[in-house]
C-alpha cells in the first residue's frame, strides 16, 4: 500500500526524550515521503497485498483452512518434546527393517540408487531433510540381502571411513559432513571404494542436495508419491479393501493435496487406522493437520536444524507468505542479521550469497513454489515465481509462537517488522502491518507497546497508515478490542492516533458500516484542533477534515445506499456534518472502477438505481449533486467533474445514458439549467468544436 500524506503533519505530545530522538529519525528521512494517497485507493491496496484473511473478509467471503502433515528421517511424537535422535554409531536395529520392510515403497530414484550400488558398492543418496533418505538407505541395503547393517558417526572424516569400513557388513552413513572448506575428492573416493570391495561391504551415504561433492555423481532422492506411503502404512491393519473408501474420505483428500514429508504420512496413517477402527471420530482425523503444523513450527524454532540462517528465512515467509520469493529471502537476510545481533553480538554474521538452494529452501519450509502475475502500482507483473506454505495456518502459528513462546527475539523480530513498515514497495508495507495484527492476536498489549503505537505516534505520516491497517487487519482477525481502541483515539486528542483511527474505520466501513458511520459522526461533532486551520490558504482543507472525508468517501463506495441515505438525512441539517459530507461524496465522483471500462462508480450507481426505479436512491444521489452545485467552495469542481464525465462519455453509450438522466434530473431550476447548458457549450474536442457528445446532451435535454 502507498505511503500517506505528508501535507499537514499534525503535533504529537511526546516527552523530551521522545522529541529528541524522532527530530534526528525525521532528519534522517526528510524527502524520503511518497505523495499523500486517498482512502479509496489504500483500501485497494489493502486488499491486493495483504494475506489471504484480509481479501476474503474484507470482500465478503469466508476461506476456509484444512491441513495435513508429515514425516521424515527422524521419528517425532505429537503431543511433547520430539524423540531424542538415536545414536548413528552402531548396529541398526533388527526391528527397525522389519518395521520398514512392510511399509516401504520403491520409486524410480530408489531404483537408481539401488542399481549404482550393486554395481559400484557405494552410492550416495541427496536429498531434503526429512524426505526419508535415512530409511531409503537402510532398504537400500535390505534389497541387497545385507542382514547385518551398521550406522557410521557422521562426523566421522571422510579420510578416516576407509578405516570404520573393515566388515562385510552394510554401512550407513547419514548427512555426510563435507563442505566447501572441506570437500570430497575423487581420490578418496576410490580410496573408500577399494576398501569397501577388499572386505567385501555396502555403504549408503545420505547428504543435502547443495553439499559439496567435489564433482561426484550423486542420486538425487525423490521420495515416492504420498499416497502410495499412506496406502502402505494403512492397508496392513484395515485390508485392501476398506483403502478405496478410506482414500475417499474428505479429510484424507485434503491431506494428500499437499506435499508430506513420509514421517508424517506415517502419523496420518495411524490416526487414519484408528478412524477405520472406531477409535476416533471424523472431528480427531480432521484436526490432525493442526497438531502436526504445530509440531512443525515447534521443531523448526527449538531445534538446532535448521540453522538461524534458515530458520530467519521461515519467519520471513511466514510474514511475506505467497509473495515473491525473491523479496522473502532478500528481507530474510535482514532478519538474520538482527537475530544473530542477539545471540552471538561478538560474532559479526556470515551470509552465504550464493549457498542456498531454492528448491531445498521450500521443500524446508514446508512451501510450494509457483509461477503467478505479482500485483504492482504499475500493473500485473507476469512471470513472477512467488512462495508461500503449502497449510495455510502455518504463518500465524510461526508468528504466535516466536511472539509468545520465544520473547527473546522479539527485540530482533519487531526491529525487522518496523524496518518492513519503512520499505517503499507496497506489498512490504502492507505485509508488515498484517504482521502486526497477527501478533496483536496473540498478545496485544506486547504488540501495541513494540509496533502499532510507535507507528502511530511517529512523525512519519506514512507510519500512520501501517499502524491504520494493523489494527483494521486485528479487527478482522476477531481483536474486538480494536473497536475501543480505534473509538478512544478518534475523539482523543492525540492527532496522529486520531488520524490513524479515522482511517482505520475508512477501512473497517465495508465490514462494520454502522458502528464506523457512528464513530467518524462522534469524531465530526469533536471542535477541531486550533493548529489544523493554522498557514492555510483561504481555499485549502484542513487535514484532519479531509481524512474524515476520505473514510466517508470510502463508506459511499463500499457500502453505498445505507450510508448515503444516513448522510443525506444529515445533510440539510446538521451543520458539522455537511462539510464532510460533501468533500466525500465529491472525492466519490471523481474515483473511476480502476478497470478496463475506467467508468465512474458513482454515475454507475445513479444509472444502476434510475434503471431499477430506485426512488429513494435515486433522490439521494441528486441531492447531493443539487448541494454541490449550489456551494460556493465546492461548485467549480462538482463542474469540473461533469465536465470530465461528458468527456469519458465520448467512447461509451452507457456512460452517456447515465450522465443524461441525471443531467436531466438537476436543470430543474433556472439557476441548474443555466450551469449545464454553459458547461455542455464549453466542453470542446481537439479541433475546438462543441464536443459530439456534448451536443447530443445538449439536444436531448432541450437546453438550447
Amino acid at each position: 500500500m502507498s505511503q500517506a500524506e505528508t501535507a499537514g503533519t499534525p503535533k504529537v505530545a511526546d516527552g523530551p526524550a521522545q522529541e529528541s530522538e524522532k527530530k534526528k529519525q525525521d532528519e534522517a528521512t526528510d524527502g524520503q515521503e511518497q505523495p499523500r494517497q486517498g482512502a479509496w485507493e489504500a483500501r485497494r491496496d489493502l486488499i491486493a497485498h495483504a494475506p489471504a484473511f484480509v481479501s476474503s473478509l474484507v470482500s465478503g467471503d469466508q476461506f476456509g483452512q484444512t491441513g495435513g502433515y508429515h514425516y521424515g528421517d527422524q521419528h517425532f511424537y505429537f503431543g511433547g518434546r520430539a524423540e531424542t535422535q538415536r545414536s548413528l554409531s552402531g548396529p541398526v536395529p533388527h526391528a527397525e527393517i522389519e518395521e520398514l520392510t512392510t511399509v516401504f515403497r520403491g520409486c524410480d530414484s530408489f531404483d537408481e540408487a539401488l542399481g549404482r550400488l550393486r554395481s559400484d558398492r557405494l552410492v550416495i543418496l541427496a536429498g531434503g531433510r526429512e524426505t526419508g533418505r535415512r530409511s531409503a538407505a537402510l532398504m537400500l541395503l535390505h534389497r541387497l540381502g545385507i542382514d547385518r547393517k551398521r550406522s557410521l558417526d557422521s562426523r566421522t572424516p571422510f579420510t578416516a571411513l576407509p578405516d570404520q569400513v573393515n566388515a562385510s557388513v552394510g554401512y550407513i552413513l547419514c548427512d555426510l559432513a563435507v563442505d566447501r572448506n572441506r570437500p570430497l575428492h575423487e581420490a578418496q573416493m576410490l580410496a573408500l571404494r577399494e576398501q569397501l570391495e577388499r572386505v567385501g561391504a555396502h555403504l549408503v551415504i545420505t547428504a543435502e542436495p547443495l553439499t559439496t561433492l567435489g564433482g561426484i555423481t550423486a542420486v538425487r532422492w525423490e521420495p515416492p508419491p504420498a499416497e502410495d506411503m499412506l496406502r502402505a502404512h494403512v492397508t496392513p491393519a484395515t485390508g485392501e479393501a476398506a483403502w478405496p473408501d478410506l482414500c475417499g474420505l474428505t479429510p484424507v483428500r485434503e491431506f494428500l493435496e499437499r506435499q508430506h514429508p513420509p514421517e508424517e504420512i506415517k502419523q496420518f496413517a495411524q490416526q487414519l487406522v484408528a478412524h477405520h477402527q472406531g477409535k476416533t471420530g471424523p472431528d480427531d482425523l480432521a484436526a490432525f493437520g493442526r497438531t502436526a503444523v504445530e509440531a512443525q513450527v515447534a521443531r523448526w524454532l527449538t531445534e538446532d536444524k535448521p540453522d538461524l540462517h534458515d530458520k530467519a528465512f521461515i519467519l520471513a515467509l511466514a510474514v511475506l507468505d505467497k509473495a515473491p520469493y525473491a523479496v522473502t529471502a532478500e528481507l530474510a537476510d535482514g532478519l538474520f542479521v538482527g537475530l544473530h545481533q542477539l545471540q552471538d553480538p561478538h560474532v559479526r554474521p556470515s551470509i552465504p550469497v550464493f549457498g542456498s538452494s531454492r528448491e531445498e529452501r521450500l521443500r524446508l519450509a514446508h512451501a510450494d513454489g509457483y509461477v503467478t502475475a505479482e500485483l504492482t502500482e504499475w500493473g500485473p507483473l507476469k512471470g513472477t515465481f512467488c512462495a508461500g506454505f503449502r497449510d495455510e495456518r502455518t504463518a500465524e502459528m510461526l508468528l504466535t509462537e516466536v511472539w509468545n513462546l520465544h520473547p527473546s527475539a522479539r527485540p530482533a523480530f519487531a526491529e525487522w517488522i518496523r524496518e518492513l513498515a519503512d520499505d517503499r514497495r507496497p506489498l512490504v508495507r502492507t505485509r508488515a502491518a498484517s504482521a502486526a495484527a497477527l501478533l496483536a492476536k496473540a498478545d496485544l498489549s506486547s504488540t501495541m507497546a513494540h509496533l502499532i503505537e510507535p507507528w502511530a505516534d511517529s512523525r512519519k505520516p506514512h507510519a500512520w497508515l501501517i499502524a491504520a491497517n494493523a489494527l483494521t487487519m486485528a479487527y478482522l482477525l476477531q481483536v474486538r478490542v480494536v473497536s475501543r481502541i480505534l473509538h478512544d483515539w478518534c475523539t482523543g486528542d492525540i492527532d496522529s492516533r486520531r488520524w490513524t483511527a479515522v482511517r482505520a474505520f475508512g477501512l473497517l466501513g465495508p465490514v462494520h458500516h454502522e458502528e464506523t458511520l457512528a464513530a467518524l459522526l462522534d469524531a465530526m461533532h469533536r471542535p477541531p484542533p486550533l493548529e489544523d486551520t493554522d498557514g492555510l490558504e483561504s481555499n485549502e482543507v484542513p487535514e484532519e477534515t479531509r481524512q474524515l472525508a476520505d473514510a466517508l468517501e470510502l463508506l459511499l463506495l463500499a457500502v453505498r445506499d445505507p450510508v448515503l441515505a444516513a448522510l443525506a438525512e444529515l445533510l440539510p441539517v446538521d451543520r458539522a456534518i455537511r462539510p464532510h459530507a460533501l468533500l466525500a461524496f465529491l472525492q466519490a465522483c471523481k474515483q473511476t472502477k480502476g478497470d478496463d471500462s475506467d467508468r465512474p462508480p458513482v454515475l454507475d450507481w445513479y444509472g444502476q438505481a434510475a434503471a431499477a426505479a430506485d426512488a429513494t436512491t435515486a433522490r439521494h444521489l441528486v441531492l447531493f449533486w443539487d448541494a454541490l452545485l449550489t456551494d460556493r467552495e465546492y461548485n467549480p469542481q462538482a463542474l469540473a467533474v461533469l465536465r470530465g464525465w461528458v468527456r469519458r462519455a465520448e467512447n461509451d453509450p452507457q456512460t452517456e445514458a447515465d450522465l443524461a438522466t441525471l443531467l436531466a434530473a438537476l436543470v430543474t431550476t433556472p439557476t441548474h439549467r443555466r450551469r449545464v447548458s454553459h458547461l455542455l457549450k464549453t466542453v470542446c474536442d481537439s479541433k475546438g468544436a462543441v464536443s459530439p457528445t456534448a451536443a447530443r446532451l445538449t439536444e436531448r435535454l432541450s437546453l438550447d
